[in-house]
């Protein structure tokens, strides 16, 4: 219905129920209403009804025998407000009836169960009765809204999807994006040197890093892979993964780059714990800790990154700890994992790595959290939940 018609049935409301304030008399069923008024009154889908200031129903349409079971002959006169809406529901409306009473107009919005057990949203409105400065009573216009409102929980349903499949392809996108650009990196790096490499020892090594960036590009790539089936399934994949090995992984990616700046990464992760986890989201996780570790390194220090890792109760903690440039979370916490966020004024830094960083712990079930002091570094924690091997079986 268009807010034009609602506005017309609210100035009709007090000459459908025509209600006669000299006539009335208590326990008196009103004589001025016309059959012709009472039809209009009826086939209004909406409730519509007048209390006095003592809650005694003196006018009522047909419409409430649908939402309360209750007829026209049972009501007026009859039955007060309380004893209609019942304890829970009047105690709900208690404060926009004081308000009517008041004189002040009422809009509110009320989820009732009819008598045959559905929900129904309705948007109810109290328009005071003033006479000579005293508030007689109120009309009461409550019209059914549910078709809205499931549209509206739809649309939210739908948006929310929307926004799930937004952030996905932005993390598919970050993914590949930052790990690509990563292995770029390091092997046009490590095959300069190779060019330039004068004796076969250095070579050899070389080589040996190459095999390792290779190795790790395949497993890059099928998890990838992995993620693409897992979107089109609805369902991420699951493995177990040893944490202590990833981050040995992506510390040997990385190695062409902590040589350029004599970093240090500490790998303190238990050897022997692992994990339930996508293998792509970890490690992809480490990878972007691990490279901020390193873009935001401080000037007068050689970086060191230190990874360890602990059982709280029934979650593994990942901590990255840092000897960075560190942040100021009084001043920028709050928006630290939001995207395109930077703090820095890095020229690279694009504000996407924090926030896909919490989105895939988020996805499989953990959490992030930072602490951190400026110039002196950072320290990420990434909470997973563990699970045994039976029950992940």
């Amino acid at each position: 219905m268009g807010v034009g018609l609602y506005i017309y049935f609210y100035r009709l409301i007090p000459v459908v129920l025509n209600f006669n304030r000299v006539t009335m008399e208590v326990n008196t069923i009103p004589t001025d209403l016309n059959s012709y008024e009472l039809s209009v009154a009826d086939h209004i889908s909406a409730m519509l009804a007048y209390w006095d200031k003592d809650l005694v129903c003196r006018s009522a349409n047909a419409a409430y025998l649908e939402w309360f079971g209750k007829t026209r002959e049972e009501m007026v006169n009859k039955i007060t407000l309380p004893e209609l809406l019942g304890p829970n529901l009047y105690e709900k409306n208690r404060k926009y009836i004081s308000g009517a009473l008041k004189g002040i107009q009422q809009t509110f919005e009320r989820e009732i169960k009819i008598p045959g057990g559905e929900i129904r949203h309705s948007i109810a409105n109290y328009f005071p009765d003033i006479a000579d400065g005293e508030v007689l009573g109120f009309f009461v216009h409550a019209a059914d809204v549910t078709p809205m409102k499931l549209l509206e929980k739809e649309l939210i349903r739908s948006n929310k999807i929307n926004s799930q499949q937004n952030n996905s392809l932005l993390n598919f996108a970050n993914i590949v994006s930052h790990n690509l650009n990563t292995y770029a990196y390091n092997l046009e790096a490590i095959l300069d040197l190779f060019i330039k490499a004068t004796s076969e020892e250095e070579k050899s090594e070389l080589l040996n890093h190459l095999k390792t960036i290779s190795k790790g590009f395949g497993l890059t790539v099928k998890h990838l892979n992995d993620i693409v089936y897992a979107q089109n399934q609805g369902t991420l994949k699951y493995e177990w993964v040893n944490l202590h090995d990833y981050v040995n992984n992506t510390v040997g990616i990385l190695n062409n780059q902590l040589k350029e700046i004599h970093g240090i990464v500490n790998n303190r992760v238990d050897t022997e714990i692992k994990l339930w986890a996508n293998a792509a989201y970890i490690d992809s996780i480490i990878l972007n800790l691990l490279t901020n570790a390193i873009k935001y390194r401080h000037p007068d220090r050689d970086v060191v990154v230190d990874l360890s890792s602990a059982i709280e109760g029934k979650q593994l903690v990942l901590k990255i700890k840092d000897n960075g440039l560190g942040i100021d979370l009084n001043k920028h916490g709050k928006a630290l994992f939001d995207i395109y966020k930077t703090f820095h004024g890095n020229a690279d830094a694009k504000g996407v790595g924090l926030f896909i960083t919490k989105f895939q712990a988020e996805a499989m079930g953990g959490r992030i959290e930072v602490e951190s002091e400026v110039n002196k570094g950072t320290t990420f924690k990434v909470h997973f939940f563990m699970k045994s091997p039976k029950a992940a079986a």
